[in-house]
């Protein structure tokens, strides 16, 4: 009975030494796709018609980062001792996880391996989840003589209530949130008209998407919500995709991962427009932390990725930063990156928010690009009412929605083309700052100079 009762002791003993143990996540970079399954020749392999048709419209050929990574190689990590997490074929890397650090010495010998980097340490604590979240939920809200609602101010400062007037108010266009979580949207009555593509987390596929953070609720109210009189977000026409890419528990490299994951799964069905209100330049071990000089679109995974992504026809709208004030000061990535829409905040009579981080890139380019409300924004609350939010990570969406629909409404615009659009409808077209960028876009005044490159 001693040995038996002494045996099941240790037994107990290992299990909890197990499960405390820490474990890794390492990013690792492959020299090629030599070996790889797929071919150019059939994208319909690895990118769905709305994807191929995007890029078609746009004139972008399919080329070789649009190849998944190699299968072989994966394949050999495993047996190395990995567990393969995601991958980036944008980037030609994979996350894997290990659970011995020496592992990642033996991923280094592999002649197909360029780079090894160790992006996540386990955390020693997970934050519970609350299984009660629909109990907060009242579904309460006061009506306005306003068919915006509380919203009214964050669109008519961009003249779109003319866009929806004209009927551009998303319809058709896929849009893909990449944020944290999407905390009761499954039941508010403020999303009923909603339609959602699909979910997909890249965190943690097991999830509850919908009692992860409340961050990415608020972010898809400023978009999504169509209650006339009480809240009507700038695309409520739109289609969503709600993904998920940060890591509430923790701040570390590897969340550019999930990101670069995200916006290529948003890229492979097909989306037009992502919005992404996150952004890094800080993590929990400082010797990740990037400077000034890295702010150049290149040096950051997440900067990268975006770049590509306006590269095969998607817009990419990210918020700047709300590091004005601080120490930081400046853009956060992926705001860096070539080729995006990158969303200052101001106030509703058009003042810049002091928070709001300021610009330009390493390399010289106008950063922020633009400014929109998001200081004092509407959005929901997590109680299905309606509340107030201060962030460029509202400012972000509420031009993401109106820029989707200025799209809707010229779709022969090359995301190039329309940046531009952007740019030259904005009232500091003709003297752009590191503050406020280009400054506050006109929607209906880019409508007309998109028609008019139409007819000539």
């Amino acid at each position: 009975m001693k040995i038996r009762i002494l045996l099941l002791f240790s037994l107990m003993l290992l299990l909890r030494l197990n499960s405390n143990a820490e474990t890794y996540k390492y990013r690792v970079t492959l020299r090629d796709k030599s070996l790889t399954a797929y071919s150019l020749d059939r994208p319909q392999e690895f990118l769905s018609e709305r994807a191929l048709e995007r890029r078609h419209r746009q004139g972008i050929d399919i080329d070789s980062t649009d190849l998944p990574v190699c299968k072989t190689y994966i394949d050999r990590l495993v047996e190395q001792g990995g567990e393969y997490q995601m991958q980036s074929k944008w980037n030609n890397t994979v996350l894997m996880l290990v659970h011995d650090e020496e592992i990642a010495e033996r991923f280094r010998q592999n002649p197909f391996v360029v780079d090894v980097r160790k992006v996540w340490v386990s955390p020693d604590t997970v934050f519970p989840r609350n299984k009660d979240r629909k109990k907060e939920i009242t579904n309460k809200w006061k009506k306005t003589g306003d068919y915006y609602g509380v919203a009214s101010r964050q669109i008519k400062i961009h003249h779109g209530d003319s866009l929806h007037l004209a009927g551009f108010r998303g319809e058709g266009m896929h849009v893909a949130v990449i944020d944290a979580g999407y905390y009761n949207v499954d039941k508010m009555k403020f999303f009923r008209k909603l339609h959602i593509l699909g979910t997909k987390d890249f965190v943690n596929p097991n999830s509850d998407i919908y009692a992860e953070h409340n961050h990415g609720l608020k972010v898809l109210s400023c978009m999504a919500v169509d209650m006339p009189k009480v809240m009507v977000g700038s695309a409520p026409g739109a289609s969503y995709w709600l993904l998920r890419s940060e890591d509430n528990d923790t701040e570390q490299p590897a969340e550019e991962d999930y990101w670069a994951a995200a916006v290529e799964f948003a890229d492979s069905v097909g989306v037009d427009v992502v919005n992404t209100s996150l952004g890094y330049y800080s993590f929990d071990d400082a010797a990740n932390n990037y400077k000034y000089r890295d702010l150049d679109g290149r040096t950051s995974l997440m900067s990268r990725s975006a770049s590509i992504a306006s590269k095969k026809g998607m817009l990419i709208v990210c918020s700047a930063g709300n590091s004005g004030a601080s120490s930081w000061k400046k853009i956060t990535p992926p705001g860096d990156a070539e080729g995006v829409l990158t969303i200052g905040a101001v106030n509703t009579d058009g003042v810049n928010a002091d928070f709001s981080s300021v610009g330009n890139t390493a390399d010289g380019r106008i950063k922020p690009d633009v400014m929109a409300v998001g200081f004092h924004s509407s959005v929901a609350g997590t109680n299905g009412g309606t509340s107030y939010g201060n962030g460029t990570s509202f400012a972000s969406p509420i031009f993401c929605g109106l820029v989707t629909c200025l799209w809707q409404a010229c779709p022969w615009l090359t995301v190039t083309e329309l940046i531009d659009v952007v740019h030259r409808a904005s009232d500091r077209y003709e003297y752009p700052d590191n503050i406020f960028g280009y400054g506050i876009t006109d929607m209906w005044k880019a409508y007309r100079i998109g028609m008019d490159m139409k007819n000539k």
